[in-house]
């Protein structure tokens, strides 16, 4: 009876050993070509927004497949043809090379100095940290100022923050080229400036394989509930400019509801759609916006949030050493109070 069952074990695996060796990634163009065109087909959440002919793409570009010589010539043709829907949550990942989306930002002025912010007239040396918040008070001690250069950090001891701010006129948060991370973060500083339960925005889930298969609107808030300290009655200046993406682009959509709340600098970057992943034959990764989301008025924030007041950095400001953003929103605060 023993000896019946190690042979049965001994089947099992030789089995199973057998199973896992049948496995072979498909390397062949086409096979890529589809799952990839597929996949953004029934999944991708921006065609019509965008009045991207998704049919119209793969005309162009499945032709050239027959040039294809290597994976490389393949991982290129494939990036090509996600370009062309502008997003830059739209990624291919390979172990050789990472695509990305280009033109979202370059075309937009930069708006952003480290060199200026890491002056002994911002931040300098000696400024505290608490997470992924660098802050200080500037302007003879009448403004706090934060530097917020990521999402993905989260951040702590805002009760101190608030005392350390206590005498301030107003408090800057610089969210400038902060490229996203979690947008439970950004909800979280969010609801800090709302003195009650406000409407924010809308999101959108996929229900189907059609371009247009989406749920119903459903409502996003921001609850001062979910908020560490109230801010609620400071004056609040957000400064932002084309490479606040994402979880950042979300925060600042939200926060321009609050009454007590001006955004200044350039148009944000967009990333209105929250991401998905999904593998291709040959074991690549491709990542893609999958779940719309929307202001409270219902537009689309995937082409990015216009500021309430349009400023760019003055190059004869930058010579003398002075941030222009933040000049700006120095006297737009001590003038308010």
């Amino acid at each position: 009876m023993k000896y019946l069952v190690s042979r049965l074990l001994l089947a099992g695996v030789v089995l199973c050993t057998a199973c896992k060796g049948t496995f072979v990634r498909d390397f062949s163009p086409q096979a890529n070509f589809d799952a990839l065109w597929t996949i953004l087909d029934t999944k991708y959440c921006y065609f019509d927004a965008k009045q991207i002919d998704w049919n119209g793409v793969k005309a162009l570009y499945e032709p050239q497949l027959a040039q294809v010589r290597n994976e490389v010539e393949l991982f290129d043709l494939l990036a090509e043809m996600l370009d062309t829907l502008q997003d830059g949550h739209v990624n291919l990942y390979s172990s050789f090379d990472v695509s990305r989306c280009r033109g979202w930002f370059e075309n937009y002025p930069a708006n952003f100095d480290d060199r200026l912010i890491y002056s002994d007239r911002y931040l300098g040396n000696d400024y505290r940290q608490a997470g992924g918040f660098q802050y200080t008070t500037i302007a003879s001690g009448e403004i706090g100022y934060i530097r917020y250069a990521s999402f993905s950090n989260s951040f702590s001891g805002m009760n101190y923050i608030d005392k350390f701010f206590a005498s301030c006129k107003g408090i800057i948060i610089d969210v400038r080229n902060n490229g996203g991370g979690m947008i439970t973060y950004s909800s979280a500083l969010a609801a800090c400036f709302f003195r009650e339960k406000t409407l924010t925005g809308y999101i959108r889930h996929k229900t189907g394989m059609g371009h247009n298969d989406f749920s119903s609107p459903q409502p996003l808030y921001a609850d001062p509930e979910d908020a560490s300290v109230d801010w609620s009655d400071r004056r609040v200046v957000v400064l932002t400019n084309r490479r606040c993406y994402s979880a950042t682009n979300e925060f600042v959509c939200q926060v321009k509801q609050a009454d007590n709340v001006t955004v200044i600098g350039g148009m944000t970057g967009g990333g209105g759609g929250m991401p998905l992943s999904s593998e291709l034959p040959c074991g690549w990764m491709v990542r893609f916006s999958a779940v719309p989301m929307f202001d409270a008025a219902m537009q689309h924030i995937e082409f990015g949030i216009a500021p309430d007041i349009e400023i760019a950095l003055a190059s004869d400001d930058i010579s003398s050493g002075y941030d222009t953003l933040i000049e700006y929103a120095v006297n737009l605060l001590v003038k308010s109070e």
